[in-house]
Protein backbone atom coordinates (compact mmCIF):
# COMPACT_ATOMS: atom_id res chain seq x y z
CA UNK A 1 0.00 0.00 0.00
CA UNK A 2 2.90 2.66 0.56
CA UNK A 3 3.39 2.61 -3.00
CA UNK A 4 0.34 4.75 -3.09
CA UNK A 5 1.01 7.16 -1.15
CA UNK A 6 2.10 10.33 -2.47
CA UNK A 7 4.28 12.33 -0.40
CA UNK A 8 4.51 16.53 -1.03
CA UNK A 9 6.93 18.49 0.34
CA UNK A 10 6.41 22.21 1.68
CA UNK A 11 8.27 24.89 2.49
CA UNK A 12 8.16 26.38 6.19
CA UNK A 13 6.01 29.86 5.75
CA UNK A 14 4.93 28.59 2.10
CA UNK A 15 1.93 26.82 0.85
CA UNK A 16 0.98 25.97 4.48
CA UNK A 17 -3.06 25.81 3.72
CA UNK A 18 -2.75 21.57 2.97
CA UNK A 19 -0.30 20.84 6.23
CA UNK A 20 -3.28 23.22 8.40
CA UNK A 21 -6.26 21.73 7.44
CA UNK A 22 -5.35 18.10 7.20
CA UNK A 23 -5.68 18.13 11.20
CA UNK A 24 -9.74 18.72 10.60
CA UNK A 25 -9.85 15.17 8.50
CA UNK A 26 -7.78 13.68 11.43
CA UNK A 27 -9.62 14.88 14.34
CA UNK A 28 -13.16 15.06 12.64
CA UNK A 29 -14.67 12.32 14.97
CA UNK A 30 -12.47 13.55 18.14
CA UNK A 31 -14.81 15.15 20.37
CA UNK A 32 -11.81 16.16 22.75
CA UNK A 33 -10.00 17.78 20.02
CA UNK A 34 -9.96 21.76 20.17
CA UNK A 35 -7.69 22.90 17.04
CA UNK A 36 -4.89 25.49 17.54
CA UNK A 37 -5.87 29.19 16.28
CA UNK A 38 -4.69 29.36 12.49
CA UNK A 39 -3.27 32.50 13.25
CA UNK A 40 -1.08 31.75 15.26
CA UNK A 41 0.22 28.07 13.88
CA UNK A 42 0.86 30.11 10.57
CA UNK A 43 3.28 32.31 12.82
CA UNK A 44 4.79 29.23 14.23
CA UNK A 45 5.53 28.12 10.55
CA UNK A 46 6.81 30.78 9.20
CA UNK A 47 10.79 32.63 9.43
CA UNK A 48 10.65 35.92 10.45
CA UNK A 49 7.68 35.35 12.64
CA UNK A 50 8.89 32.44 14.89
CA UNK A 51 12.26 33.75 16.03
CA UNK A 52 13.15 29.86 16.48
CA UNK A 53 14.22 30.20 12.67
CA UNK A 54 16.94 31.96 13.52
CA UNK A 55 18.69 29.26 14.52
CA UNK A 56 16.87 26.45 13.06
CA UNK A 57 15.54 25.22 9.62
CA UNK A 58 13.05 22.50 8.98
CA UNK A 59 10.78 21.36 6.03
CA UNK A 60 7.06 20.02 6.14
CA UNK A 61 5.54 16.99 4.34
CA UNK A 62 1.51 16.19 3.43
CA UNK A 63 0.90 12.35 2.80
CA UNK A 64 -2.18 12.34 0.08
CA UNK A 65 -3.62 8.80 -1.18
CA UNK A 66 -5.96 8.98 -4.21
CA UNK A 67 -6.47 12.85 -4.03
CA UNK A 68 -7.17 12.91 -0.66
CA UNK A 69 -5.10 13.95 2.15
CA UNK A 70 -4.38 11.52 4.95
CA UNK A 71 -1.25 13.04 6.82
CA UNK A 72 1.52 15.50 7.89
CA UNK A 73 4.73 15.59 9.52
CA UNK A 74 7.82 18.00 9.81
CA UNK A 75 11.15 17.82 10.25
CA UNK A 76 13.57 20.48 11.89
CA UNK A 77 17.24 20.99 13.38
CA UNK A 78 17.39 23.54 15.51
CA UNK A 79 21.38 24.67 15.98
CA UNK A 80 20.58 25.42 19.56
CA UNK A 81 20.34 21.99 20.45
CA UNK A 82 22.69 21.02 18.88
CA UNK A 83 25.54 23.90 20.29
CA UNK A 84 24.56 22.11 23.77
CA UNK A 85 24.10 18.88 22.90
CA UNK A 86 26.95 17.82 20.68
CA UNK A 87 24.81 15.09 19.77
CA UNK A 88 23.42 15.34 16.20
CA UNK A 89 20.07 14.63 16.92
CA UNK A 90 17.39 16.42 14.87
CA UNK A 91 13.77 16.22 15.48
CA UNK A 92 9.98 15.18 13.77
CA UNK A 93 6.86 17.01 14.88
CA UNK A 94 2.99 17.48 13.87
CA UNK A 95 2.70 13.75 13.14
CA UNK A 96 -0.69 13.17 12.70
CA UNK A 97 -2.10 10.55 9.96
CA UNK A 98 -5.05 8.36 9.24
CA UNK A 99 -5.01 5.02 11.25
CA UNK A 100 -2.60 3.25 7.93
CA UNK A 101 0.96 2.19 9.51
CA UNK A 102 1.87 3.28 5.12
CA UNK A 103 0.95 6.56 6.08
CA UNK A 104 2.91 7.32 9.36
CA UNK A 105 5.91 5.14 7.43
CA UNK A 106 5.61 7.26 4.03
CA UNK A 107 6.28 10.45 6.52
CA UNK A 108 8.91 9.21 8.71
CA UNK A 109 10.90 7.96 6.19
CA UNK A 110 11.01 11.46 4.68
CA UNK A 111 11.76 13.41 7.74
CA UNK A 112 14.80 11.20 8.45
CA UNK A 113 16.09 11.04 4.59
CA UNK A 114 15.71 14.93 5.14
CA UNK A 115 17.63 14.72 8.43
CA UNK A 116 19.93 12.51 7.50
CA UNK A 117 20.95 14.25 4.50
CA UNK A 118 22.24 17.70 6.79
CA UNK A 119 24.21 14.81 8.42
CA UNK A 120 21.70 13.96 11.46
CA UNK A 121 22.78 10.75 13.11
CA UNK A 122 19.40 10.02 15.59
CA UNK A 123 16.22 11.32 15.05
CA UNK A 124 14.05 12.18 17.86
CA UNK A 125 9.87 13.23 18.63
CA UNK A 126 7.52 14.58 18.28
CA UNK A 127 8.23 18.33 18.74
CA UNK A 128 5.98 20.77 17.26
CA UNK A 129 8.56 22.43 17.00
CA UNK A 130 11.40 21.84 19.87
CA UNK A 131 10.81 21.17 23.33
CA UNK A 132 9.84 24.60 24.46
CA UNK A 133 6.31 24.12 22.54
CA UNK A 134 4.26 20.96 21.78
CA UNK A 135 6.01 17.83 22.82
CA UNK A 136 5.23 14.37 22.77
CA UNK A 137 2.54 11.97 21.60
CA UNK A 138 -0.52 11.43 23.67
CA UNK A 139 -0.47 7.93 25.30
CA UNK A 140 -3.40 7.79 27.66
CA UNK A 141 -5.89 11.02 28.73
CA UNK A 142 -7.26 11.34 25.23
CA UNK A 143 -10.62 12.00 26.49
CA UNK A 144 -9.34 14.91 28.02
CA UNK A 145 -9.10 18.06 25.43
CA UNK A 146 -5.91 20.13 25.18
CA UNK A 147 -4.95 22.73 27.14
CA UNK A 148 -2.89 25.53 25.72
CA UNK A 149 0.34 24.85 23.94
CA UNK A 150 0.11 21.13 24.46
CA UNK A 151 -0.58 18.60 22.11
CA UNK A 152 -3.49 16.03 21.06
CA UNK A 153 -3.21 12.75 19.58
CA UNK A 154 -5.84 9.60 18.41
CA UNK A 155 -5.63 6.45 20.34
CA UNK A 156 -3.37 4.86 16.96
CA UNK A 157 -0.29 7.64 16.77
CA UNK A 158 2.12 6.24 18.83
CA UNK A 159 1.52 2.87 17.92
CA UNK A 160 2.77 3.62 14.21
CA UNK A 161 5.41 5.11 15.66
CA UNK A 162 6.43 3.00 17.56
CA UNK A 163 5.42 -0.15 14.39
CA UNK A 164 8.88 1.71 12.73
CA UNK A 165 11.20 1.47 14.87
CA UNK A 166 11.54 4.13 17.62
CA UNK A 167 11.62 3.39 20.75
CA UNK A 168 10.81 5.85 23.97
CA UNK A 169 12.91 7.93 25.21
CA UNK A 170 10.78 10.15 28.23
CA UNK A 171 7.45 10.29 29.36
CA UNK A 172 6.16 13.29 29.99
CA UNK A 173 3.51 13.81 32.50
CA UNK A 174 0.05 16.28 32.73
CA UNK A 175 -1.52 17.19 36.27
CA UNK A 176 -4.40 17.95 37.19
CA UNK A 177 -5.13 20.07 40.09
CA UNK A 178 -8.09 21.03 41.96
CA UNK A 179 -8.18 24.68 43.04
CA UNK A 180 -8.57 24.39 46.98
CA UNK A 181 -6.62 25.20 50.17
CA UNK A 182 -3.28 23.97 49.75
CA UNK A 183 -2.40 20.65 52.08
CA UNK A 184 -1.52 20.91 55.26
CA UNK A 185 2.38 20.34 54.40
CA UNK A 186 2.28 22.86 51.76
CA UNK A 187 0.01 25.57 53.97
CA UNK A 188 3.53 25.25 56.74
CA UNK A 189 5.67 25.57 53.94
CA UNK A 190 4.52 28.69 53.06
CA UNK A 191 3.57 30.20 56.39
CA UNK A 192 6.76 29.50 57.45
CA UNK A 193 8.49 31.03 54.31
CA UNK A 194 6.41 34.05 54.71
CA UNK A 195 7.47 34.29 58.28
CA UNK A 196 11.08 35.41 57.21
CA UNK A 197 11.22 38.82 56.62
CA UNK A 198 13.94 38.90 53.86
CA UNK A 199 11.32 36.45 51.41
CA UNK A 200 8.24 37.88 49.64
CA UNK A 201 6.46 36.99 46.54
CA UNK A 202 5.83 39.53 43.90
CA UNK A 203 3.53 40.04 41.01
CA UNK A 204 4.86 40.26 37.84
CA UNK A 205 4.33 43.55 36.63
CA UNK A 206 2.51 43.73 33.22
CA UNK A 207 3.63 47.44 32.42
CA UNK A 208 7.28 46.46 32.51
CA UNK A 209 6.61 43.12 30.75
CA UNK A 210 10.32 43.11 29.06
CA UNK A 211 12.32 43.47 31.87
CA UNK A 212 10.09 40.74 33.48
CA UNK A 213 10.27 38.21 30.80
CA UNK A 214 14.13 38.87 30.89
CA UNK A 215 14.22 37.97 34.35
CA UNK A 216 11.78 34.92 33.89
CA UNK A 217 13.94 33.48 31.49
CA UNK A 218 17.00 34.00 33.39
CA UNK A 219 15.44 31.63 36.42
CA UNK A 220 14.43 29.49 33.19
CA UNK A 221 17.73 28.91 31.55
CA UNK A 222 19.42 28.34 35.25
CA UNK A 223 16.28 26.08 36.76
CA UNK A 224 16.56 24.25 33.87
CA UNK A 225 19.22 23.91 33.01
CA UNK A 226 20.21 20.63 33.73
CA UNK A 227 17.33 19.10 32.28
CA UNK A 228 16.62 16.29 29.78
CA UNK A 229 16.85 17.87 26.06
CA UNK A 230 16.99 21.75 27.92
CA UNK A 231 17.40 24.54 24.81
CA UNK A 232 18.00 27.52 26.60
CA UNK A 233 15.21 30.58 25.18
CA UNK A 234 17.39 33.19 22.97
CA UNK A 235 17.10 36.96 23.32
CA UNK A 236 14.99 37.11 20.38
CA UNK A 237 12.66 34.24 21.83
CA UNK A 238 12.74 36.50 24.62
CA UNK A 239 10.93 39.22 23.01
CA UNK A 240 8.51 37.06 21.08
CA UNK A 241 7.42 35.80 25.01
CA UNK A 242 7.17 39.35 26.44
CA UNK A 243 4.75 40.14 23.39
CA UNK A 244 2.87 36.92 23.49
CA UNK A 245 2.71 37.16 27.40
CA UNK A 246 1.66 40.68 27.42
CA UNK A 247 -1.86 39.52 25.84
CA UNK A 248 -2.19 36.50 27.91
CA UNK A 249 -1.26 36.93 31.39
CA UNK A 250 -2.91 37.11 34.33
CA UNK A 251 -0.49 38.77 36.70
CA UNK A 252 -2.19 37.51 39.86
CA UNK A 253 -1.00 33.93 38.82
CA UNK A 254 2.37 35.30 37.48
CA UNK A 255 4.96 35.92 40.37
CA UNK A 256 8.16 36.15 41.67
CA UNK A 257 9.98 34.36 44.73
CA UNK A 258 11.96 37.33 45.98
CA UNK A 259 15.16 37.13 48.59
CA UNK A 260 16.22 39.87 49.92
CA UNK A 261 14.65 42.15 47.04
CA UNK A 262 16.32 39.54 44.00
CA UNK A 263 13.96 37.15 42.59
CA UNK A 264 15.29 33.80 42.85
CA UNK A 265 11.88 32.04 41.62
CA UNK A 266 9.33 32.29 39.55
CA UNK A 267 5.94 30.63 38.71
CA UNK A 268 3.34 31.33 35.30
CA UNK A 269 0.25 30.10 35.21
CA UNK A 270 -1.97 31.14 32.09
CA UNK A 271 -5.40 31.15 31.59
CA UNK A 272 -6.22 28.05 29.00
CA UNK A 273 -6.64 29.62 25.85
CA UNK A 274 -8.18 26.39 24.14
CA UNK A 275 -11.11 26.52 26.77
CA UNK A 276 -12.17 30.18 25.21
CA UNK A 277 -11.21 29.29 21.37
CA UNK A 278 -12.86 25.68 22.02
CA UNK A 279 -15.86 26.68 19.54
CA UNK A 280 -14.26 28.73 16.84
CA UNK A 281 -12.71 25.86 14.91
CA UNK A 282 -9.70 27.43 14.60
CA UNK A 283 -10.91 30.59 12.77
CA UNK A 284 -10.29 34.05 14.35
CA UNK A 285 -12.27 35.90 11.45
CA UNK A 286 -14.58 37.25 10.99
CA UNK A 287 -16.11 36.97 14.61
CA UNK A 288 -13.48 35.09 16.23
CA UNK A 289 -11.70 37.78 18.36
CA UNK A 290 -14.48 39.13 19.74
CA UNK A 291 -15.28 36.14 21.45
CA UNK A 292 -12.41 34.89 22.20
CA UNK A 293 -11.59 38.15 23.85
CA UNK A 294 -14.80 38.51 25.14
CA UNK A 295 -14.17 35.17 26.96
CA UNK A 296 -10.68 35.70 28.02
CA UNK A 297 -11.03 39.67 29.17
CA UNK A 298 -14.32 39.87 30.78
CA UNK A 299 -15.92 36.04 31.46
CA UNK A 300 -12.83 34.26 32.57
CA UNK A 301 -12.25 30.52 31.72
CA UNK A 302 -12.22 27.86 34.25
CA UNK A 303 -8.80 26.35 33.26
CA UNK A 304 -5.72 27.82 33.45
CA UNK A 305 -2.07 25.96 32.69
CA UNK A 306 0.96 26.11 35.08
CA UNK A 307 3.57 26.84 32.30
CA UNK A 308 6.55 27.35 33.99
CA UNK A 309 7.56 27.16 38.03
CA UNK A 310 11.25 26.96 38.61
CA UNK A 311 13.83 28.15 41.39
CA UNK A 312 17.91 28.86 40.91
CA UNK A 313 19.53 26.50 41.55
CA UNK A 314 22.03 28.52 44.01
CA UNK A 315 18.77 28.02 46.50
CA UNK A 316 18.40 24.53 46.31
CA UNK A 317 20.70 23.82 48.98
CA UNK A 318 20.45 26.35 51.04
CA UNK A 319 18.79 25.15 54.41
CA UNK A 320 17.19 28.20 55.59
CA UNK A 321 14.98 28.54 51.77
CA UNK A 322 14.10 24.05 51.65
CA UNK A 323 10.65 24.75 51.98
CA UNK A 324 10.40 27.66 49.26
CA UNK A 325 9.74 25.58 46.31
CA UNK A 326 6.86 23.75 47.58
CA UNK A 327 5.46 27.58 49.25
CA UNK A 328 5.46 28.69 45.64
CA UNK A 329 3.23 25.82 44.68
CA UNK A 330 1.10 26.89 47.94
CA UNK A 331 0.92 30.85 46.85
CA UNK A 332 -0.33 29.57 43.68
CA UNK A 333 -3.02 27.80 45.51
CA UNK A 334 -4.05 30.24 47.55
CA UNK A 335 -4.00 33.46 44.54
CA UNK A 336 -6.22 30.84 42.24
CA UNK A 337 -8.76 30.55 45.72
CA UNK A 338 -8.93 34.27 45.44
CA UNK A 339 -10.07 33.97 41.83
CA UNK A 340 -13.42 32.11 41.94
CA UNK A 341 -13.51 31.77 38.17
CA UNK A 342 -10.44 29.32 38.01
CA UNK A 343 -11.64 25.79 39.28
CA UNK A 344 -8.38 23.42 38.13
CA UNK A 345 -5.28 23.79 36.57
CA UNK A 346 -2.98 21.76 34.42
CA UNK A 347 0.59 21.53 35.44
CA UNK A 348 2.37 20.35 32.71
CA UNK A 349 4.65 19.24 31.70
CA UNK A 350 7.25 17.75 34.03
CA UNK A 351 9.70 14.78 33.14
CA UNK A 352 8.69 11.04 34.36
CA UNK A 353 12.10 11.03 36.57
CA UNK A 354 12.06 14.48 37.92
CA UNK A 355 11.12 13.08 41.09
CA UNK A 356 11.44 16.25 43.21
CA UNK A 357 9.39 17.90 40.76
CA UNK A 358 6.67 15.20 40.83
CA UNK A 359 6.84 14.68 44.18
CA UNK A 360 6.03 18.45 45.26
CA UNK A 361 3.37 17.89 42.19
CA UNK A 362 1.95 15.30 44.31
CA UNK A 363 2.25 17.10 47.68
CA UNK A 364 -0.20 19.08 47.06
CA UNK A 365 -2.79 16.82 45.41
CA UNK A 366 -2.39 17.08 41.90
CA UNK A 367 -3.10 14.01 39.83
CA UNK A 368 -1.10 12.93 37.08
CA UNK A 369 -4.25 12.66 34.07
CA UNK A 370 -2.53 12.71 30.57
CA UNK A 371 1.02 11.26 29.56
CA UNK A 372 3.16 12.21 27.19
CA UNK A 373 5.82 10.07 25.18
CA UNK A 374 8.91 10.94 22.97
CA UNK A 375 10.59 8.41 20.81
CA UNK A 376 13.65 8.46 19.41
CA UNK A 377 15.59 6.58 16.45
CA UNK A 378 19.66 5.55 14.97
CA UNK A 379 19.44 7.25 11.40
Amino acid sequence: MSANVEIREHRMGLDLEDFIRVQYDIFRNDPAYIPPLELELRDRLTPGKNPLFEHAEGTLFTAWRGGKLVGRCSAQIDREHLRVHQDETGFFGFLDTIDDAAVAHRLLASAESWLKARGMKRVRGPFSLTINEESGVLIDGFEHPPVLMMPHSTRYQAGLIESYGYEKVQDLYAWKYVVAEPPPRAAKAHADMMALPEVRFRSVDKSRMRQEVDTLVEIFNDAWSENWGFVPATEAEVAKMAQDFKLLLDPDLAFFAEVEGREVGMVVCIPNLNEAARDLNGKLFPFGWAKLLYRLKVKGTSSARLVLLGLRQEMRNKKRYGALSTAMYAELAYRGMKKPQYKWAELSWTLEDNRAINLGIKAMRAQIYKTYRVYEKAL
